[in-house]
Protein backbone atom coordinates (compact mmCIF):
# COMPACT_ATOMS: atom_id res chain seq x y z
CA UNK A 1 0.00 0.00 0.00
CA UNK A 2 1.37 3.60 -0.96
CA UNK A 3 1.55 6.63 1.21
CA UNK A 4 -1.36 8.29 -1.29
CA UNK A 5 -3.46 5.01 -1.18
CA UNK A 6 -2.95 4.37 2.91
CA UNK A 7 -3.90 8.24 3.13
CA UNK A 8 -7.11 7.96 0.83
CA UNK A 9 -7.88 5.15 2.49
CA UNK A 10 -8.10 6.72 5.76
CA UNK A 11 -10.21 9.90 4.36
CA UNK A 12 -12.92 7.42 3.06
CA UNK A 13 -13.36 5.85 6.32
CA UNK A 14 -13.56 9.48 8.25
CA UNK A 15 -16.20 10.53 5.87
CA UNK A 16 -18.44 7.51 5.99
CA UNK A 17 -18.43 7.57 9.48
CA UNK A 18 -18.69 11.75 9.61
CA UNK A 19 -21.26 11.70 7.25
CA UNK A 20 -23.24 8.87 9.23
CA UNK A 21 -22.86 10.82 12.53
CA UNK A 22 -24.09 14.13 11.46
CA UNK A 23 -27.15 12.68 9.80
CA UNK A 24 -27.82 10.28 12.92
CA UNK A 25 -29.87 12.85 14.78
CA UNK A 26 -32.20 13.38 11.38
CA UNK A 27 -32.55 9.64 9.88
CA UNK A 28 -35.47 8.39 8.13
CA UNK A 29 -36.43 12.34 8.31
CA UNK A 30 -38.87 11.82 5.18
CA UNK A 31 -40.61 15.54 5.32
CA UNK A 32 -37.12 18.00 5.31
CA UNK A 33 -39.39 20.03 6.65
CA UNK A 34 -39.22 18.34 10.50
CA UNK A 35 -35.54 18.69 10.45
CA UNK A 36 -35.74 22.93 10.48
CA UNK A 37 -38.92 22.62 12.52
CA UNK A 38 -37.18 20.17 15.16
CA UNK A 39 -34.09 21.19 15.11
CA UNK A 40 -34.28 25.45 15.44
CA UNK A 41 -32.03 25.26 12.03
CA UNK A 42 -30.93 23.05 9.61
CA UNK A 43 -28.02 20.88 10.82
CA UNK A 44 -24.67 22.57 10.82
CA UNK A 45 -22.80 20.13 12.87
CA UNK A 46 -22.97 17.25 15.31
CA UNK A 47 -26.17 17.21 17.56
CA UNK A 48 -27.86 14.82 19.72
CA UNK A 49 -31.28 13.10 18.50
CA UNK A 50 -34.63 14.47 20.17
CA UNK A 51 -36.22 12.10 21.88
CA UNK A 52 -39.26 12.14 19.88
CA UNK A 53 -38.99 11.25 16.15
CA UNK A 54 -42.04 12.87 13.64
CA UNK A 55 -42.15 10.04 11.62
CA UNK A 56 -40.85 6.97 13.20
CA UNK A 57 -42.16 3.05 12.02
CA UNK A 58 -39.32 1.34 14.73
CA UNK A 59 -42.73 0.32 16.43
CA UNK A 60 -43.87 -1.47 13.35
CA UNK A 61 -40.96 -2.98 12.32
CA UNK A 62 -40.34 -6.79 13.00
CA UNK A 63 -38.63 -8.45 16.47
CA UNK A 64 -38.19 -11.56 14.60
CA UNK A 65 -36.68 -10.52 11.43
CA UNK A 66 -36.67 -8.74 8.68
CA UNK A 67 -39.63 -5.75 7.36
CA UNK A 68 -42.10 -5.15 9.56
CA UNK A 69 -44.34 -7.06 11.64
CA UNK A 70 -47.03 -9.47 10.14
CA UNK A 71 -44.69 -9.59 7.07
CA UNK A 72 -43.87 -13.51 7.77
CA UNK A 73 -44.59 -16.26 9.97
CA UNK A 74 -44.14 -15.20 13.84
CA UNK A 75 -40.71 -17.05 14.86
CA UNK A 76 -38.61 -16.49 17.79
CA UNK A 77 -37.73 -12.83 19.00
CA UNK A 78 -34.40 -11.59 18.16
CA UNK A 79 -34.89 -8.36 19.49
CA UNK A 80 -34.06 -8.15 22.84
CA UNK A 81 -33.08 -11.66 23.32
CA UNK A 82 -30.33 -12.56 20.75
CA UNK A 83 -29.27 -9.08 19.90
CA UNK A 84 -30.37 -5.61 21.05
CA UNK A 85 -30.59 -6.69 24.65
CA UNK A 86 -31.86 -4.20 26.35
CA UNK A 87 -33.39 -2.23 23.50
CA UNK A 88 -37.09 -4.18 23.02
CA UNK A 89 -38.67 -1.47 24.74
CA UNK A 90 -37.84 0.97 22.52
CA UNK A 91 -39.38 -1.03 19.71
CA UNK A 92 -42.57 -1.75 21.56
CA UNK A 93 -43.20 1.21 23.35
CA UNK A 94 -43.81 4.83 22.10
CA UNK A 95 -44.63 4.73 18.31
CA UNK A 96 -42.77 8.26 18.56
CA UNK A 97 -39.59 6.52 19.99
CA UNK A 98 -36.18 7.57 18.17
CA UNK A 99 -34.54 4.79 15.91
CA UNK A 100 -31.13 6.24 17.81
CA UNK A 101 -32.50 7.58 20.89
CA UNK A 102 -30.28 8.19 23.61
CA UNK A 103 -27.12 8.63 21.48
CA UNK A 104 -24.29 11.66 21.32
CA UNK A 105 -23.54 14.56 19.39
CA UNK A 106 -21.00 12.54 16.91
CA UNK A 107 -22.01 8.69 17.67
CA UNK A 108 -22.42 6.45 14.82
CA UNK A 109 -24.93 4.66 13.72
CA UNK A 110 -25.11 0.47 14.01
CA UNK A 111 -23.99 -0.36 10.35
CA UNK A 112 -21.21 2.28 10.37
CA UNK A 113 -20.19 0.65 13.71
CA UNK A 114 -19.89 -2.22 12.15
CA UNK A 115 -17.52 -0.63 9.38
CA UNK A 116 -14.92 -0.07 12.33
CA UNK A 117 -15.37 -3.44 14.09
CA UNK A 118 -14.59 -5.34 10.73
CA UNK A 119 -11.48 -2.95 10.46
CA UNK A 120 -10.41 -4.41 13.57
CA UNK A 121 -10.94 -7.58 12.97
CA UNK A 122 -8.74 -7.60 9.46
CA UNK A 123 -6.35 -5.40 10.60
CA UNK A 124 -5.90 -7.97 13.68
CA UNK A 125 -5.99 -11.22 11.73
CA UNK A 126 -4.25 -10.24 9.13
CA UNK A 127 -2.11 -6.98 9.00
CA UNK A 128 0.17 -7.66 5.96
CA UNK A 129 -2.74 -8.99 3.66
CA UNK A 130 -1.32 -11.98 2.99
CA UNK A 131 -3.66 -14.66 4.17
CA UNK A 132 -6.31 -16.02 1.95
CA UNK A 133 -9.96 -14.19 2.24
CA UNK A 134 -12.12 -17.23 3.16
CA UNK A 135 -10.16 -16.94 6.02
CA UNK A 136 -10.19 -13.67 6.89
CA UNK A 137 -13.71 -13.62 5.89
CA UNK A 138 -14.65 -16.21 8.53
CA UNK A 139 -12.74 -14.28 11.58
CA UNK A 140 -14.81 -11.22 10.46
CA UNK A 141 -18.35 -13.51 10.86
CA UNK A 142 -17.24 -14.74 14.72
CA UNK A 143 -16.05 -11.42 15.75
CA UNK A 144 -19.72 -10.03 13.89
CA UNK A 145 -21.56 -12.66 16.12
CA UNK A 146 -19.73 -12.16 19.39
CA UNK A 147 -20.14 -8.28 18.94
CA UNK A 148 -23.70 -8.09 18.10
CA UNK A 149 -24.72 -10.83 20.89
CA UNK A 150 -22.66 -9.30 23.78
CA UNK A 151 -24.91 -6.82 25.82
CA UNK A 152 -23.79 -3.48 25.77
CA UNK A 153 -21.61 -3.79 22.80
CA UNK A 154 -22.91 -0.41 20.94
CA UNK A 155 -25.29 2.23 22.41
CA UNK A 156 -27.56 2.11 19.39
CA UNK A 157 -31.27 1.22 19.86
CA UNK A 158 -32.33 -0.23 15.89
CA UNK A 159 -30.74 -2.71 13.82
CA UNK A 160 -31.60 -2.73 9.80
CA UNK A 161 -33.38 -5.82 8.35
CA UNK A 162 -30.38 -7.55 7.03
CA UNK A 163 -28.95 -8.18 10.54
CA UNK A 164 -32.12 -9.20 12.31
CA UNK A 165 -32.87 -12.09 9.08
CA UNK A 166 -29.02 -12.67 9.74
CA UNK A 167 -29.51 -13.41 13.64
CA UNK A 168 -33.12 -15.10 12.61
CA UNK A 169 -31.04 -17.93 10.81
CA UNK A 170 -28.51 -17.89 13.33
CA UNK A 171 -30.78 -18.61 16.05
CA UNK A 172 -32.85 -21.14 14.37
CA UNK A 173 -29.68 -23.62 13.68
CA UNK A 174 -29.58 -26.93 16.38
CA UNK A 175 -26.18 -25.94 17.88
CA UNK A 176 -24.93 -22.22 18.55
CA UNK A 177 -22.28 -21.39 15.72
CA UNK A 178 -19.37 -19.16 17.31
CA UNK A 179 -16.22 -20.48 15.09
CA UNK A 180 -15.23 -18.69 12.15
CA UNK A 181 -15.20 -22.35 10.20
CA UNK A 182 -18.86 -23.11 11.72
CA UNK A 183 -20.17 -19.53 10.17
CA UNK A 184 -18.37 -19.72 7.12
CA UNK A 185 -20.57 -23.25 6.27
CA UNK A 186 -23.67 -21.61 7.71
CA UNK A 187 -23.44 -18.42 5.34
CA UNK A 188 -21.96 -20.09 2.56
CA UNK A 189 -25.28 -22.51 3.09
CA UNK A 190 -27.48 -20.38 4.21
CA UNK A 191 -26.59 -18.00 0.55
CA UNK A 192 -27.16 -21.59 -1.31
CA UNK A 193 -30.36 -21.35 0.31
CA UNK A 194 -31.83 -18.01 -0.21
CA UNK A 195 -31.00 -18.30 -3.96
CA UNK A 196 -33.83 -21.10 -4.23
CA UNK A 197 -36.00 -18.83 -2.62
CA UNK A 198 -38.09 -15.58 -3.26
CA UNK A 199 -35.33 -12.98 -2.34
CA UNK A 200 -36.20 -10.08 0.68
CA UNK A 201 -36.19 -7.23 -0.69
CA UNK A 202 -35.38 -5.42 2.62
CA UNK A 203 -31.85 -6.76 2.10
CA UNK A 204 -31.65 -4.91 -1.17
CA UNK A 205 -30.66 -1.46 0.27
CA UNK A 206 -28.03 1.23 0.81
CA UNK A 207 -27.30 0.06 3.94
CA UNK A 208 -25.12 -2.87 2.07
CA UNK A 209 -22.46 -0.34 1.26
CA UNK A 210 -21.27 0.07 5.18
CA UNK A 211 -20.09 -3.64 6.02
CA UNK A 212 -18.02 -3.53 2.06
CA UNK A 213 -16.06 -0.63 2.96
CA UNK A 214 -13.35 -2.70 5.05
CA UNK A 215 -12.75 -4.89 2.12
CA UNK A 216 -12.21 -1.77 -0.42
CA UNK A 217 -9.50 -0.64 2.00
CA UNK A 218 -8.05 -4.20 2.25
CA UNK A 219 -7.95 -4.54 -1.03
CA UNK A 220 -7.25 -1.00 -2.17
CA UNK A 221 -3.77 -1.40 -3.28
CA UNK A 222 -4.54 -4.72 -5.56
CA UNK A 223 -6.72 -4.85 -8.91
CA UNK A 224 -9.73 -3.38 -9.08
CA UNK A 225 -11.03 -7.06 -9.37
CA UNK A 226 -9.43 -8.48 -6.96
CA UNK A 227 -10.77 -6.30 -4.54
CA UNK A 228 -15.05 -6.66 -6.21
CA UNK A 229 -14.48 -10.52 -5.81
CA UNK A 230 -13.22 -10.00 -2.23
CA UNK A 231 -16.15 -7.38 -1.33
CA UNK A 232 -18.99 -9.44 -3.32
CA UNK A 233 -17.81 -12.56 -1.51
CA UNK A 234 -18.35 -11.16 1.90
CA UNK A 235 -21.70 -9.30 1.16
CA UNK A 236 -23.11 -12.65 0.08
CA UNK A 237 -22.47 -13.57 3.98
CA UNK A 238 -24.43 -10.51 5.10
CA UNK A 239 -27.26 -9.88 2.19
CA UNK A 240 -27.99 -13.08 0.63
CA UNK A 241 -29.69 -11.63 -2.17
CA UNK A 242 -28.84 -11.74 -5.78
CA UNK A 243 -30.05 -7.95 -6.89
CA UNK A 244 -27.48 -6.37 -4.34
CA UNK A 245 -24.79 -7.32 -6.18
CA UNK A 246 -24.19 -5.66 -9.07
CA UNK A 247 -24.91 -2.15 -6.94
CA UNK A 248 -22.38 -3.63 -4.88
CA UNK A 249 -19.93 -4.27 -7.62
CA UNK A 250 -20.56 -0.68 -9.12
CA UNK A 251 -19.77 0.90 -5.83
CA UNK A 252 -16.96 -0.93 -4.78
CA UNK A 253 -15.17 -0.34 -8.22
CA UNK A 254 -16.02 3.17 -7.99
CA UNK A 255 -14.61 3.76 -4.42
CA UNK A 256 -11.43 1.21 -5.74
CA UNK A 257 -11.37 3.92 -8.32
CA UNK A 258 -11.26 7.05 -6.50
CA UNK A 259 -8.87 5.45 -3.15
CA UNK A 260 -6.16 5.13 -5.88
CA UNK A 261 -6.77 8.59 -7.47
CA UNK A 262 -9.11 8.86 -10.26
CA UNK A 263 -11.52 11.64 -11.06
CA UNK A 264 -14.39 11.07 -8.63
CA UNK A 265 -17.28 13.30 -11.36
CA UNK A 266 -15.69 10.64 -13.84
CA UNK A 267 -16.09 8.06 -11.77
CA UNK A 268 -20.07 8.91 -10.86
CA UNK A 269 -20.72 9.12 -14.78
CA UNK A 270 -19.53 5.81 -15.59
CA UNK A 271 -21.66 4.68 -13.00
CA UNK A 272 -24.86 6.82 -13.90
CA UNK A 273 -24.91 5.11 -17.06
CA UNK A 274 -24.89 1.88 -15.42
CA UNK A 275 -28.10 -0.07 -16.75
CA UNK A 276 -28.74 -0.98 -13.46
CA UNK A 277 -29.39 2.49 -12.10
CA UNK A 278 -31.50 3.03 -15.76
CA UNK A 279 -28.59 3.92 -18.41
CA UNK A 280 -28.00 7.09 -20.28
CA UNK A 281 -31.07 8.38 -19.39
CA UNK A 282 -30.48 8.56 -15.51
CA UNK A 283 -27.32 10.07 -16.34
CA UNK A 284 -28.76 12.79 -18.07
CA UNK A 285 -31.86 13.25 -15.60
CA UNK A 286 -29.52 13.85 -12.68
CA UNK A 287 -27.26 16.70 -14.60
CA UNK A 288 -30.54 17.99 -15.02
CA UNK A 289 -31.88 18.49 -11.56
CA UNK A 290 -27.62 19.44 -10.67
CA UNK A 291 -28.18 22.29 -13.75
CA UNK A 292 -31.74 23.66 -11.72
CA UNK A 293 -30.40 23.54 -8.73
CA UNK A 294 -26.85 25.59 -9.92
CA UNK A 295 -29.70 28.41 -10.54
CA UNK A 296 -29.56 29.27 -6.99
CA UNK A 297 -26.68 30.60 -4.93
CA UNK A 298 -24.36 28.27 -3.22
CA UNK A 299 -25.76 28.15 0.62
CA UNK A 300 -28.78 29.43 0.04
CA UNK A 301 -32.62 28.21 1.03
CA UNK A 302 -33.68 27.56 -2.33
CA UNK A 303 -30.88 25.59 -3.26
CA UNK A 304 -31.02 23.38 -0.43
CA UNK A 305 -34.75 22.63 -1.56
CA UNK A 306 -33.49 21.67 -4.76
CA UNK A 307 -31.25 19.25 -3.61
CA UNK A 308 -33.84 18.01 -1.09
CA UNK A 309 -36.21 17.65 -4.01
CA UNK A 310 -34.10 16.22 -5.61
CA UNK A 311 -32.93 13.55 -3.56
CA UNK A 312 -37.30 12.72 -3.47
CA UNK A 313 -37.45 12.18 -6.84
CA UNK A 314 -34.73 10.24 -7.43
CA UNK A 315 -35.28 8.01 -4.34
CA UNK A 316 -35.02 8.92 -0.23
CA UNK A 317 -35.59 5.72 1.20
CA UNK A 318 -33.46 2.92 1.77
CA UNK A 319 -33.94 0.47 -1.35
CA UNK A 320 -30.92 0.43 -3.21
CA UNK A 321 -31.55 1.75 -6.80
CA UNK A 322 -33.20 5.09 -5.34
CA UNK A 323 -30.83 5.37 -2.75
CA UNK A 324 -27.74 4.96 -4.94
CA UNK A 325 -29.06 7.88 -7.55
CA UNK A 326 -29.77 10.01 -4.84
CA UNK A 327 -26.01 9.35 -3.36
CA UNK A 328 -24.53 10.12 -6.77
CA UNK A 329 -26.73 13.40 -7.74
CA UNK A 330 -24.70 14.51 -4.58
CA UNK A 331 -21.42 12.78 -5.11
CA UNK A 332 -21.40 14.91 -8.52
CA UNK A 333 -22.36 18.17 -7.05
CA UNK A 334 -20.36 18.06 -4.05
CA UNK A 335 -17.08 16.18 -5.32
CA UNK A 336 -15.30 19.01 -3.93
CA UNK A 337 -17.02 19.97 -1.64
CA UNK A 338 -16.83 17.61 1.45
CA UNK A 339 -18.33 19.67 4.20
CA UNK A 340 -21.57 20.99 2.05
CA UNK A 341 -22.12 17.24 1.07
CA UNK A 342 -22.11 15.89 3.93
CA UNK A 343 -24.54 18.58 5.54
CA UNK A 344 -27.01 18.52 2.47
CA UNK A 345 -27.13 14.56 2.85
CA UNK A 346 -27.82 15.15 6.61
CA UNK A 347 -30.65 18.15 5.63
CA UNK A 348 -32.06 16.08 3.21
CA UNK A 349 -33.79 13.15 5.18
CA UNK A 350 -35.15 10.36 4.17
CA UNK A 351 -32.37 7.27 4.43
CA UNK A 352 -29.45 9.93 4.76
CA UNK A 353 -26.96 7.55 7.24
CA UNK A 354 -26.04 5.01 5.07
CA UNK A 355 -26.48 6.61 2.37
CA UNK A 356 -24.30 9.77 3.74
CA UNK A 357 -22.12 7.00 4.59
CA UNK A 358 -21.46 5.63 0.68
CA UNK A 359 -21.14 9.41 -0.14
CA UNK A 360 -18.64 10.40 2.50
CA UNK A 361 -16.76 7.79 1.54
CA UNK A 362 -16.43 9.10 -1.90
CA UNK A 363 -15.69 12.83 -0.98
CA UNK A 364 -13.51 11.60 1.73
CA UNK A 365 -11.16 9.95 -0.35
CA UNK A 366 -11.56 12.85 -3.28
CA UNK A 367 -10.93 15.34 -0.53
CA UNK A 368 -7.15 13.82 0.39
CA UNK A 369 -6.65 13.38 -3.36
CA UNK A 370 -6.94 17.12 -3.88
CA UNK A 371 -5.26 18.01 -0.76
CA UNK A 372 -8.32 19.95 0.73
CA UNK A 373 -7.91 17.23 4.09
CA UNK A 374 -10.70 17.02 5.71
CA UNK A 375 -12.51 19.99 8.59
CA UNK A 376 -10.92 19.64 11.89
CA UNK A 377 -14.51 20.52 13.24
CA UNK A 378 -16.21 17.15 12.22
CA UNK A 379 -13.25 15.25 12.82
CA UNK A 380 -12.60 16.47 16.32
CA UNK A 381 -16.43 15.59 17.01
CA UNK A 382 -16.54 12.19 16.06
CA UNK A 383 -17.03 10.28 19.00
CA UNK A 384 -14.77 7.41 17.19
CA UNK A 385 -12.16 9.44 16.24
CA UNK A 386 -9.43 7.62 18.54
CA UNK A 387 -10.70 4.59 17.24
CA UNK A 388 -10.07 5.54 13.29
CA UNK A 389 -6.75 6.58 14.14
CA UNK A 390 -5.56 4.34 16.44
CA UNK A 391 -6.79 1.43 13.40
CA UNK A 392 -4.80 3.04 11.10
CA UNK A 393 -1.83 3.28 12.91
CA UNK A 394 -1.76 0.41 13.01
CA UNK A 395 -2.11 -0.20 9.39
CA UNK A 396 0.79 2.22 8.37
CA UNK A 397 3.15 0.61 10.82
CA UNK A 398 2.13 -3.23 9.28
CA UNK A 399 1.47 -2.38 5.87
CA UNK A 400 3.62 0.58 4.75
CA UNK A 401 6.33 -0.45 6.49
CA UNK A 402 6.04 -3.51 3.52
CA UNK A 403 7.17 -0.65 0.89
Amino acid sequence: MSEKVFQSSQGAIYGALIADALSMPVHWYYNPGDIKSGYGSWLTGYVAPNKRHPSSIMSLSAVDGSGRTGWHKKSKQIVGSVILHDKLKYWQGDRTTHYHQGMRPGDNTLNSVMILEVLKTIQRVDPKVNKPSREVRGQVLQDYVKFMTTPGSHNDTYAESFHRSFFKDWASQDEKLTTADQLLEFTEQRYTDKMRGSPDSQLLVIGSICPILPWIVRNAHRSENECTNEVIDFIKCTHPVKGILPFVEMYSRMLHAVINGRDLKQEVLNALSHSELGGPQKRERVLALIDKANRYPKGSEERLQCYQLATQTLGSACYIEGAMSSMLFLAYEFADDFEGGVLANANCGGENCHRGAALGALLGANAINKGHGLPTKLLEGLQAKKQVNGIFQDIQKTRLSNM
